[in-house]
C-alpha cells in the first residue's frame, strides 16, 4: 500500500505525506504481528469497554479514520500553510469525483448529514431566484411564495427537514404523486407534475426546486430524469438528484435513465456505504457560476475546518484508486444481478424490478395466487370473492413475508437484508449490496446461501396460508372456540376459549380465562408436537389468547382443533370440581359442628347432671356403668353428605359409598405408530409408503384400530348403566343357574350340611 505524494511540490503535502507513510507501515506491522500470533485475520476490536462491539473495518476503513486524526495535526500548522494544504486537498478530491461519476466542471461540498446538501442547494436557489432576498429577506417570498416539489416516493421525512431548516411552512411542499396507469409505480407521474407548476405559477407561485430520485428509497426505482430535465429548463427550475443508483455512474455501462443525471444542477453522493468506508462525509456536486451566491449559501467556505472534511475521502479515494471504486461498485450490482436471477426460478416469489439490467436494489415478496386471480404481486380476485377475504389474504402474505424477512436476516446476516412496508405491494424484503455489501463483505456465496434459505421456507408459507382457512372453519364448527382474526400473526392461526362465564362483549381482563389459557398452554407444549405455541396478546388490555406458529402440509387440522377445545374444557371442569369441591367440604364441615354439638347435648341428657361431677359421677360410673356409644361422622366426597360412623365402628368395615361413574372423553383416540407426533396425519394413503413395506403398516394399523374398537365396545358394555355393576352379565348368570340345578339334584339324594353358626 504506498500514497503517491511525490508530484506534489508544496513541502507541507511532502512531509504529511512522510508522515502517512511511516503510519501506514506501522499499522501494516501491528496487523501482521496480530495475525501471527492469533493465527486469524484482524477483527478490529478496541481493548476496553469497546472490545467485541466494533465491526471488522478493514485496511480501506484504517485510512479513512486515521484521516480524522491527520487533519487534527494538520490543523496545528500555520495559517499559510494549512490554507494552501486544505485547498489542495479539497480540490483534488472534487476534481477526482466529478471524474469518477461524470460530473464535468462540477463544485462539491463535503457534508455529515446526507439531507444537509440538499437544504444548501435549496439556499442557493432561493438567492438565485430571489434578486432581493438577501435585502427584503422573507418578505420578497411573502409575496412570491416558493414551492419545492418531491416525489411521494421519496425518503421519509425529507420535506419536514427542508422546512425547518430553511425556514418555510409546510405550504412550500407539494408533494408529486407516482404513476398510476402506466410504468412505475415508484416514478414520479411527469405529467401530472407539469400540471402541478402551471397551476403554482396561475397562482402567483415560484416554482424553485425539483428532487428527483436515481433509486428510490424504497426499491430502487428511478424517475424519469431525461424528461425532468427538459421540464426544468422550461420552467427554470433547479433539478436535484439523489439516489442509490448514482453510484453505477462510475461503470463502463450506464442505463440511459442514470447517465441523464450527469446534466443536472446539482446530486448528492454517499460514498462511504458504497466503498465500505466509515466515518467518511457525504458529498454533494453542484454547477454555479456565482462564488458569492455560493458562500452566502453556505456551500463554500474559508474556514479550514472545513475544508479538512474531504481529507479522509481524499485518502481513501487514493488508497482505492480507480480500479478498486469500480471493482466494489461492480461487485455490488453483480450480486444484486445474481440475486435476481436465482429468484425468478424461485415459485411463490415476486420481484419488483424496473430495469433487471442496471438496479442495483433487489425488492421481493412471498405471494400466493388466489382462486381465479392474475399471477400478479397484488393478487386481483375473482369476481365472486368477497373484500374481506382479500383483505385477509393480503394481511396474511404481509405476517408471512416479515417473518420471511426476520427468518432470512438470522440465517443469512451478511445479506443486510431490511424489511420494508409499502403502501400499495405490502411488506417485502429489500437486498441493496450497494449500502451494506462492502461494509458486511457479502460474497456470491452468500447470495447462494440466501436463495436456499427462501427455497427451504417456501413450503412452510404455502402450507401454512394453506391451512389458515381451513383452521378458522374448524374453529368455528367447534363449540367453545373462538377464532381470533390477528393480521400480524404469521402463524395457523389465533384461538380463544369461552369459559362459561366469559363476557363476550367486554375486553377487560378475564382471569379465569387467563388461567384455563395459561393450563392450556402448558399442556400443548407436553405433547412435544412440531408446531409452537404460545400465549397472547402482548398487550395485557385484552383477553388471553393462544397462538399457533408455522406449520407444514402433515398437520391435522381437525385433530388439533378438538385437541384444544377438549383440553380446555377439561381444565375448566377440573378447576369447576375443586371449587365445588371446597364448598362442599367447607358446608359438610359446618354441618359435621353442628351435628356433634347436638349429640354432645343428647349425651349430657341421658347421662343425667349428676354424672357430670367430678367425685359422684366417677361414684355413679362405679356402681351402674354407662355402656358408651361410639358415634361420629364421615363425610363422603362422591356424594356430598354427612353419614354416622356407627356403621364403621359396629361391623369394622368402612362403607365405600358410591363408585363415581368415569368420566367420558371428547377426544377420539388416534392410533400412532411408534415416533409419531401429535397433529400428525395418517400414513394410510401416502405416497412416502414403500410398495413393500405399505401393505404391512396398513394391516399393522387395521389390527390395531379392530383391537382398540373391541376393548372400547368391551369397556361400554362393563359400564352400562343398565346392569347393576354387581350383578352377573344374562349368560353368566344363565349359565350359573344352569350349573346350579344340575348340581343340586333332588333334595333327597343329597345329605343335608349345616352351616356353621359363624358362617351365619
Amino acid at each position: 500500500m504506498d500514497v503517491s505524494l511525490d508530484k506534489i511540490a508544496d513541502p507541507a503535502l511532502a512531509e504529511m505525506g512522510k508522515n502517512l507513510k511511516e503510519a501506514m507501515k506501522m499499522l501494516e506491522d501491528s496487523q501482521r504481528r496480530t495475525e501471527e500470533e492469533n493465527g486469524r485475520k484482524l477483527s478490529g476490536d478496541i481493548p476496553g469497554p469497546l472490545q467485541g462491539r466494533v465491526q471488522n473495518i478493514g485496511e480501506q476503513g484504517h485510512i479513512a479514520l486515521l484521516g480524522h486524526s491527520l487533519g487534527a495535526y494538520i490543523s496545528t500548522l500555520d495559517k499559510e500553510r494549512l490554507r494552501k494544504l486544505t485547498t489542495r486537498i479539497l480540490s483534488d478530491t472534487t476534481l477526482w469525483l466529478c471524474r469518477i461519476f461524470r460530473y464535468e466542471n462540477g463544485c462539491a461540498y463535503f457534508h455529515e448529514d446526507e439531507r444537509e446538501g440538499l437544504a444548501k442547494i435549496c439556499r442557493l436557489a432561493i438567492h438565485s431566484r430571489y434578486e432581493d432576498f438577501v435585502v427584503d429577506g422573507f418578505n420578497v417570498l411573502y409575496n412570491k411564495k416558493p414551492v419545492i416539489y418531491l416525489s411521494a416516493a421519496a425518503r421519509p421525512g425529507l420535506g419536514q427537514y427542508l422546512c425547518n431548516q430553511l425556514g418555510l411552512p409546510f405550504p412550500c411542499l407539494s408533494r408529486v404523486p407516482c404513476n398510476t396507469m402506466f410504468g412505475s409505480q415508484h416514478q414520479m407521474d411527469v405529467a401530472l407534475l407539469e400540471k402541478l407548476i402551471k397551476d403554482d405559477i396561475e397562482r402567483g407561485k415560484l416554482p424553485l426546486l425539483l428532487v428527483a430520485n436515481a433509486g428510490t428509497a424504497a426499491v430502487g426505482h428511478t424517475d424519469k430524469i431525461g424528461r425532468l430535465k427538459e421540464l426544468c429548463e422550461q420552467y427554470g427550475i433547479w433539478l436535484h438528484v439523489e439516489g442509490v443508483n448514482l453510484a453505477t455512474l462510475a461503470l463502463g455501462y450506464v442505463s440511459s435513465s442514470v447517465l441523464a443525471a450527469t446534466k443536472c444542477d446539482s446530486m448528492t453522493l454517499t460514498p462511504g456505504p458504497w466503498l465500505g468506508l466509515p466515518a467518511v462525509p457525504a458529498v454533494t456536486l453542484y454547477k454555479h457560476d456565482d462564488p458569492a451566491l455560493t458562500l452566502v449559501a453556505g456551500l463554500t467556505s474559508n474556514k479550514p475546518a472545513d475544508k479538512l472534511r474531504a481529507l479522509p475521502l481524499w485518502l481513501s479515494l487514493q488508497y482505492l484508486g480507480l480500479d478498486g471504486i469500480v471493482e466494489r461498485i461492480k461487485h455490488a450490482c453483480q450480486l444484486s444481478q445474481r440475486l435476481q436471477e436465482s429468484l425468478k426460478k424461485v415459485n411463490h416469489i415476486k420481484i419488483l424490478v424496473e430495469d433487471e439490467l442496471s438496479s442495483p436494489v433487489v425488492v421481493f415478496r412471498f405471494f400466493q395466487e388466489l382462486p381465479g386471480s392474475d399471477p400478479v404481486l397484488k393478487t386481483v380476485p375473482a369476481p365472486n370473492m368477497a373484500p374481506s377475504t382479500v383483505g385477509r389474504e393480503g394481511h396474511s402474505c404481509d405476517a408471512l413475508n416479515r417473518w420471511l424477512g426476520e427468518q432470512l436476516k438470522q440465517l443469512v446476516p451478511v445479506s443486510g437484508l431490511t424489511v420494508m412496508d409499502l403502501e400499495a405491494e405490502g411488506v417485502c424484503v429489500r437486498f441493496s449490496p450497494l449500502m451494506t455489501a462492502a461494509v458486511l463483505g457479502t460474497r456470491g456465496e452468500d447470495v447462494d446461501q440466501l436463495v436456499a434459505c427462501i427455497e427451504s421456507r417456501l413450503p412452510i408459507l404455502t402450507c401454512t396460508l394453506q391451512l389458515r382457512e381451513e383452521f378458522k372453519q374448524e374453529v368455528t364448527r367447534t363449540a367453545g372456540l373462538l377464532h381470533v382474526d390477528d393480521p400480524n400473526w404469521p402463524g395457523i392461526g389465533v384461538v380463544r376459549y369461552e369459559h362459561a362465564n366469559d363476557d363476550k362483549n367486554s375486553l377487560k381482563l378475564d382471569p379465569e380465562g387467563e388461567k384455563i389459557h395459561a393450563g392450556l398452554l402448558k399442556k400443548l407444549n407436553e405433547l412435544e408436537s412440531d408446531l409452537t405455541f404460545k400465549m397472547g396478546p402482548e398487550y395485557k388490555s385484552m383477553k388471553s389468547c393462544i397462538y399457533i406458529g408455522m406449520a407444514s402440509d402433515d398437520i391435522d387440522i381437525p385433530e388439533l382443533v378438538e385437541t384444544i377445545a377438549v383440553t380446555a374444557r377439561e381444565i375448566e371442569e377440573n378447576s369447576r370440581l375443586l371449587e365445588n369441591m371446597t364448598e362442599v367440604v367447607r358446608k359438610g364441615i359446618q354441618e359435621a359442628q353442628v351435628q356433634l354439638q347436638k349429640a354432645n347435648e343428647e349425651r349430657l341428657l341421658e347421662e343425667g347432671v349428676l354424672r357430670q361431677i367430678p367425685v359422684v359421677g366417677s361414684v355413679l360410673n362405679w356402681f351402674s356403668p354407662v355402656q358408651p356409644s361410639q358415634k361420629g361422622r364421615t363425610f363422603n366426597l362422591t356424594a356430598g353428605s354427612l353419614e354416622s360412623t356407627e356403621h364403621t365402628y359396629v361391623y369394622k368395615v368402612q362403607d365405600t359409598g358410591v363408585t363415581p361413574p368415569q368420566t367420558p372423553s371428547g377426544t377420539r383416540t388416534k392410533l400412532r405408530f411408534p415416533g409419531q407426533k401429535p397433529f400428525k396425519k395418517s400414513l394410510r394413503g401416502s405416497d412416502a409408503l414403500s410398495e413393500t413395506s405399505s401393505v404391512s403398516h396398513i394391516e399393522d394399523l387395521e389390527k390395531m384400530e379392530h383391537l382398540s374398537s373391541g376393548q372400547e365396545q368391551e369397556a361400554l358394555e362393563a359400564n352400562s348403566p343398565e346392569q347393576h355393576p354387581g350383578a352377573p352379565a344374562p349368560q353368566e348368570a344363565e349359565q350359573t343357574g344352569t350349573f346350579q340345578n344340575r348340581a343340586q339334584g333332588p333334595e333327597d339324594d343329597r345329605p343335608q350340611v349345616e352351616e356353621p353358626e359363624n358362617l351365619r
